[in-house]
């Protein structure tokens, strides 16, 4: 990687002497030389105008950033920003998620290319390629990482992260120079230390995250090691009781005696912070004893040591890359728990042959090391549209609105637990998320290709859980787009209060499949004005009372040639005649929504809520057009907060109060939204903003009755 960002600046002889020297295993060679491409000089023929400083104070599209100064850390500046009250996550963790399991843990810190990246975007950004992590289920913590002073974590990895089950920590780092004149100040007083960490308690407390890294990188006093305590003693303390469940981690960096030399394991040169914290991150240039040397030092505590795994394979156990899974292997033998640094590795990289395989590659050989750390479903409603944060299209409810590129890590649903295979069968079913293809929901889709006989089947697992049920029934809904003969239908899992295994299948017909399960209820089809032609929207109600619901899967099959006629046929279907002797399947699943029957969402009648416009900017265009920013805030008007995260923005601009058809803006995770240099018709009187309140059960509120602003342009 690193050929790959200096390659336009220095010769390989150059770059082999440069490195030598710097060979350091924190990631800190990396973030250099981003600094050094970066901080060249522009070049004589660029006219680009030099951009203002960043005001966070001024109106603007809403993005995250972090804290690069102990100035603004102390004085609380943060909280006067513009876009503080958008960087607030809006998803808490699930109720009994507060503890941490007794067993072996998984902890990833991302460390992407210096961070703030795309995810700065809080209400999305147009790179339908950007990074994000989605195999949540095999993750326990999650930490943000950046090279300056207070990383706080982009509100969509808290927002996804929190729904999956997975704690979120910022980071706080001192390194160089800079850092130790950090460092300096403070550590002056008992007092002042207490004082910054109270500043970090705040900062997790109000954006919803869970805790923090502590990574002092720099060389100390001696006589500064009592308040270095004292910092990571009350910070961990305050974040307990304001935060129950939340985590304070050390990083192995500066020993007791105030020297910068990372021990690699757990000893007496650190275990003094590792006893006032809540665990350990170990350096990880580790060798083969380390882990049960430190876990022995550890004791009742050995699953809060993280032996660190660099992916880049910076001196780390095993060479990282993709041989992670060595290192993985030896740690789970030796009963500690793992932190991989840097997963972004395949994106900066470029792994072969492209991101979305190599990512699904790279992960299953880590759950097949390590196994799933999170079930779901474990709650209801539960609710997937399988979409992974990015993609090429919106649909909402089976309609699409919007044909723009874009990617949002908050949009993230629950993940599917596909088997990773590398298509080395061709002639089987391939099953894998796609982005291309019309979704039903959001921007994805669980897209089933390839032959299948007419009486054979295949399964395909979704979802692993832990869901025990009550009295009332369940009810399925699931959507489906399918070609010829091709159906899905789903294969539930349950296990009763005896320990019996019961299968159930759900499919829109009684196929050959009967004799495989336990129980076979035939689905029915919902009517749904407005779906986009192909969908079939599947239903279907089970009582399992007292039993536990261990698993979702899908199941491909085939229907008999007299019940097609029952089914609605796509242009494929109809214009191809051969169907029924063909070995071809297509079937595409939207969405899946699991919850009791009667569970349904209640949304506010629109006169509940208080909407205003605030920040109102116009700017001249063309003739036809001016153009407008301003921020739209909502909230219930009885002074409750909202029961709801989830917000799709829609515009309709009036001419003479007739309207043009309403445009979808956007997604909001907050009760909030900024409108940017919206172009508005010079005939426009009044332009109408609806606010459409979406539930956890993936259902929307209609627009007529969704809560609106009206803005008269001339007043």
């Amino acid at each position: 990687m690193l050929l790959r960002l200096l390659r336009a600046y220095i010769s390989r002889e150059t770059l082999a002497s440069v490195l030598k020297p710097l060979r350091l295993v924190h990631g800190k060679v990396r973030t250099f030389f981003l600094f050094f491409k970066m901080s060249q000089p522009t070049s004589p023929q660029s006219s680009a105008p030099t951009p203002p400083p960043f005001d966070p104070t001024r109106p603007s599209i809403p993005i995250s950033y972090p804290i690069k100064t102990i100035e603004e850390l102390e004085s609380r500046s943060y909280f006067d920003s513009f876009h503080y009250p958008f960087n607030k996550s809006s998803v808490a963790l699930p109720s009994g998620r507060s503890g941490l399991p007794n067993r072996p843990r998984l902890l990833v810190c991302h460390d992407m290319a210096g961070g703030y990246g795309d995810d700065r975007w809080i209400q999305g950004g147009t790179n339908p390629n950007a990074y994000s992590i989605w195999h949540w289920y095999l993750i326990d913590i999650f930490i943000y990482f950046s090279h300056s002073l207070v990383a706080l974590p982009p509100p969509c990895w808290t927002n996804t992260a929190h729904k999956h089950g997975v704690k979120v920590l910022g980071t706080f780092i001192t390194e160089w120079d800079e850092g130790k004149l950090i460092c300096n100040k403070l550590l002056s007083t008992k007092e002042s230390a207490e004082m910054y960490a109270e500043r970090l308690v705040e900062l997790a407390v109000a954006l919803g995250f869970d805790g923090w890294l502590i990574n002092m990188e720099v060389e100390l006093e001696l006589g500064q090691i009592p308040n270095l305590k004292a910092f990571v003693s009350h910070l961990t303390q305050r974040m307990h009781s304001s935060v129950p469940g939340s985590l304070v981690i050390w990083y192995d960096s500066v020993t007791t005696d105030g020297k910068l030399k990372w021990q690699n394991q757990l000893n007496e040169k650190n275990k003094p912070f590792f006893d006032i914290s809540d665990g350990i991150f170990v350096n990880y240039t580790w060798k083969q004893d380390d882990p049960k040397q430190s876990a022995a030092v550890a004791g009742d505590r050995k699953f809060d040591v993280y032996m660190g795994i660099d992916v880049f394979g910076r001196g780390t156990f095993g060479g990282g890359q993709w041989n992670a899974s060595v290192a993985l292997d030896m740690l789970k033998n030796d009963d500690v728990s793992a932190a991989i640094f840097a997963p972004g590795w395949i994106y900066e990289t470029n792994q072969p042959p492209n991101f979305q395989n190599a990512q699904n590659h790279w992960w299953a050989l880590v759950e097949k090391s390590w196994g799933i750390t999170q079930n779901y479903p474990t709650v209801l409603p539960f609710y997937s549209n399988f979409d992974q944060g990015h993609g090429y299209h919106v649909s909402v409810e089976g309609k699409e609105v919007s044909d723009a590129s874009w990617c949002n890590i908050s949009s993230q649903s629950f993940q599917p637990l596909l088997l990773f295979t590398d298509n080395s069968t061709p002639d089987g079913i391939q099953v894998h998320v796609d982005f291309r293809e019309a979704s039903y929901s959001g921007g994805g889709n669980i897209t089933f290709k390839g032959n299948l006989e007419d009486n054979a089947d295949f399964t395909a697992r979704l979802f692993q859980g832990d869901l025990l049920l009550g009295d009332l029934p369940l009810h399925f809904v699931y959507s489906v787009k399918s070609e010829n003969n091709s159906r899905l239908g789903l294969f539930l899992n349950f296990v009763s209060t005896l320990n019996k295994k019961k299968s159930v299948l759900l499919v829109s017909w009684n196929s050959n499949l009967s004799s495989k399960f336990s129980t076979v209820i035939r689905t029915r089809q919902l009517e749904r004005p407005g779906t986009a032609p192909g969908w079939v929207i599947e239903e279907s109600s089970i009582r399992m009372k007292g039993c536990r619901l261990t698993e979702i899967h899908a199941v491909c099959y085939r229907s008999k040639p007299e019940f097609d006629e029952k089914i609605p046929k796509s242009k494929t279907s109809q214009d191809n005649s051969s169907a029924h002797n063909s070995t071809e399947y297509y079937a595409v699943l939207g969405h899946i929504s699991v919850k009791y029957c009667g569970q349904n969402s209640d949304f506010p009648p629109s006169d509940s809520w208080l909407v205003q416009g605030q920040f109102i900017q116009w700017t001249t265009g063309s003739e036809d057009s001016k153009y407008l920013s301003l921020k739209i805030a909502w909230k219930l008007k009885d002074g409750n907060d909202s029961a709801y995260s989830t917000y799709n923005i829609y515009v309709e601009k009036l001419a003479e109060g007739k309207p043009r058809g309403h445009s979808y803006l956007g997604v909001a995770r907050v009760e909030a939204f900024y409108v940017y240099d919206l172009a508005v018709p010079s005939d426009t009187s009044t332009i109408k903003f609806i606010i459409q309140v979406c539930g956890g059960d993936g259902s929307s509120q209609k627009l007529d009755d969704s809560p609106v602003f009206l803005l008269d342009t001339e007043a």
